[in-house]
């Protein structure tokens, strides 16, 4: 769960500040809230999926 969680806050927050940057209103953080879970399930299916 943690990794989710973790995966949602940093790509999220990274998603946050490229809409700072660029100027726009809600583009990138959903995008990388959403990129943050992907990558995070991947992991956990690497680390505890594989038998």
């Amino acid at each position: 769960m943690s990794y989710i969680l973790g995966g949602m806050a940093v790509y999220g927050g990274l998603g946050w500040l490229i809409d700072r940057w660029t100027g726009h209103s809600a583009l990138f953080l959903p995008i990388g809230v959403i990129v943050g879970v992907a990558l995070a399930l991947v992991l956990v299916y690497v680390r505890h999926g594989r038998s």
